[in-house]
């Protein structure tokens, strides 16, 4: 993982207690010898192998100082590691303000603590690999250990299928898990094969409860001072830097605000960079220099062709490390080049949208619970039966307005498939399995997958006692699943690619505290979204500018598929190949490929699901044993 740590390596092995720490370092706070890792607490109990940064150092430094702790260095691992020592791991946690994945072995309990940030910025892997324990911030430090089979979870690939991520805790393979936000999973060095203990340091489910509990009280004006200010202490903090830094910027609503208060904070003119298209519909260049210019920022934009994105194409899986088809991942990997060209440090507004309510989906999916949610469960299922053997032309004139919102959520297709999905939604037994299917890929894996079963999505991340409306519901869902699993990984394997460090202030867990104590029509309501949000802004940037309809991040890889990538493809798809393979049953995915190639449908989601797991599958192997290979084909044919 040396493009994670570029500047810096080190180790440390205590073979009494069979346990070995590895570290490669991105230099960002305190470049000296000093804040080298693995790192020892100066009392010798505690060593330490970290990832992130802990923004409110300084305010921790001064409180440990002000007890007698003398430090040798000036950066935030050693402040960390002392908070540690002095106030124990919990309290340690509980003061840190920051983004962070580290393991911390206690030489005095014989105990080793995996531990990663709130909302899950940083990654962190851990499982039992032969006879060892293992962990790193990515899988294929973990996959080059000898005795690691690679043996993929069914279960995984079939959720993986579905939301284009692995959601946590589990990985693409069995027996290798991702730590989950605000978790301290604990082993015991004296019986590395017991069982790890969990547990939370920090709980969004708490803290939405918590909100609920005692909303914010004031006027909309009132809220968006009391925003304005948690915005601007987080950005702040996150302006700490021993090296350059900058920040992406689309020029829209949360990139903005994020960089104009930068530019508030700073001395000098903020260095801001984005990607344009010679598409007009996917380019948001022009938009992003206008509000650039406004602010006064130092900007650099760079016009991309699509010879630039496909050339990615083959590097995605080493990137992304496990299965990932979320195809904003191209453009994001392209941004965090250009960006790390100039600075080592950058700023994003990523989160936003799960935490103000930005999504158009929000506002489409509650329109089709409303049109069939008061209906009794049994009437429900009973009339998705009749539709089922109802013909597909009487059933679009019947639902056309149904429809509609269903392909203005962004992936209309043909009259069985719109068909297909209104059943979807009438057999769905509450909101939130509702919502689960409506940001679903494939929506039945058992086609493609032949497994006799569903698996569940992700549990009941809702507790129905909380009083949500049905957005927030939504909301609270993306929290927990999409924006860690899908959006921060994305930016953190992209960003880390190239070794830039990407920040995310909008993801504060004071801010995100603060927002969820709002009334719902602060973020959604009126005909916005994201309104309080909207109010801050304002002080800053003329609605004119920012005022436009949300693009995302997005290419046009409906296209690609039928034409550059076409070849590449392909051979991915191949029949014979996906049959030796044992993972796909090619007669589906095939036909969903002539369907596509055809333009009878756009099957760009489900294909970049099969391709990108193709892809991984192709490199993974790279990693494992010729021996190991031939036996998980064995295995898979022998089933």
């Amino acid at each position: 993982m040396e493009y994670r740590g570029p500047d810096d390596e080190g180790a440390w092995f205590d073979a009494e207690a069979r346990i070995g720490l590895a570290h490669r370092r991105l230099s960002i706070i305190d470049l000296s010898e000093c804040a080298r890792q693995p790192m020892t607490s100066s009392d010798g109990r505690f060593v330490i192998v970290y990832n992130g940064e802990v923004y409110n150092f300084r305010e921790l430094r001064e409180a440990l100082v002000s007890t007698g702790y003398a430090f040798t260095g000036h950066g935030d691992t050693e402040v960390l590691l002392a908070a540690i020592q002095c106030w124990g791991l919990d309290e340690a946690l509980r003061r840190s303000i920051g983004m962070f994945a580290f393991a911390l072995w206690d030489r005095r309990r014989r105990a080793l603590s995996l531990v990663r940030d709130r909302m899950g910025i940083k990654p962190l892997y851990f499982g039992r690999v032969g006879p060892a324990v293992a962990f790193a911030s990515e899988l294929k430090a973990i996959r080059r250990i000898p005795w690691f089979s690679g043996e993929v979870d069914r279960e995984a690939l079939a959720l993986y299928l579905r939301h284009g991520y692995v959601p946590a805790p589990r990985s693409i393979y069995r027996h290798i898990h991702k730590v989950e936000p605000g978790q301290v999973v604990t082993l015991d060095g004296s019986a590395w094969n017991e069982p790890a203990a969990k547990r939370r340091f920090w709980s969004f489910a708490e803290i939405v409860e918590e909100a609920f509990a005692r909303p914010f009280r004031g006027s909309l004006e009132d809220g968006s001072t009391a925003l304005k200010a948690a915005l601007s202490d987080a950005v702040r903090q996150r302006l700490v830097s021993d090296v350059p830094l900058g920040a992406f910027f689309s020029g829209g609503l949360d990139s903005s605000i994020v960089v104009a208060l930068m530019q508030e904070a700073a001395s000098e003119p903020v260095q801001t960079f984005s990607i344009g298209s010679s598409r007009a519909e996917f380019d948001e260049s022009w938009e992003a220099e206008a509000v650039a210019r406004h602010l006064g920022t130092r900007h650099t934009s760079v016009e991309v062709t699509a010879d630039d994105a496909l050339a990615i194409v083959p590097d995605l899986p080493r990137i992304y490390d496990e299965p990932f088809a979320d195809s904003s991942q191209i453009p994001t990997i392209l941004v965090s080049r250009l960006t790390r060209r100039s600075v080592k440090v950058a700023l994003s507004g990523d989160g936003g949208d799960e935490v103000f309510g930005g999504y158009r989906r929000y506002t489409i999916a509650r329109e089709l619970w409303r049109r069939v949610g008061w209906a009794p469960r049994w009437s429900r299922h009973a009339i998705a039966r009749l539709l089922a053997a109802t013909p597909s032309g009487l059933l679009e004139r019947a639902f056309r307005r149904t429809r509609s919102s269903i392909e203005r959520y962004g992936r209309p297709g043909s009259p069985e498939e719109t068909l297909r999905k209104i059943t979807r939604v009438l057999e769905q037994d509450g909101s939130q399995d509702l919502y689960v299917r409506l940001v679903s890929h494939w929506l039945d894996e058992s086609p493609v997958l032949g497994l006799e079963r569903e698996p569940t999505p992700f549990g009941r991340v809702i507790d129905e006692r909380l009083p949500m409306e049905y957005i927030e519901r939504m909301m609270f869902i993306d929290s927990l699943t999409y924006l860690p699993d899908d959006i921060l990984a994305k930016v953190d394997r992209a960003s880390m690619s190239v070794g830039l460090e990407a920040r995310v202030p909008l993801l504060d867990h004071r801010v995100v505290g603060l927002a969820w104590s709002f009334p719902l029509e602060w973020k959604v309501g009126c005909g916005e979204t994201k309104r309080v949000l909207r109010r801050v802004l304002e002080r800053y940037v003329p609605r004119a500018l920012t005022e436009r309809p949300k693009r995302g991040f997005a290419i046009p890889m409906a296209d690609w598929l039928r034409g550059p990538l076409r070849d590449w493809a392909e051979a991915q798809l191949d029949p014979r190949r996906l049959r030796e393979e044992g993972y796909f049953r090619p007669g589906t995915v095939e036909r969903k490929w002539r369907e596509h190639i055809a333009g009878r449908a756009d099957w760009h989601y489900q294909l970049w699901d099969v391709l990108m797991f193709q892809a991984w599958l192709e490199d993974a192997r790279d990693d494992l044993s010729s021996d190991v290979v031939a036996e998980q084909a064995a295995s898979r044919h022998g089933s």
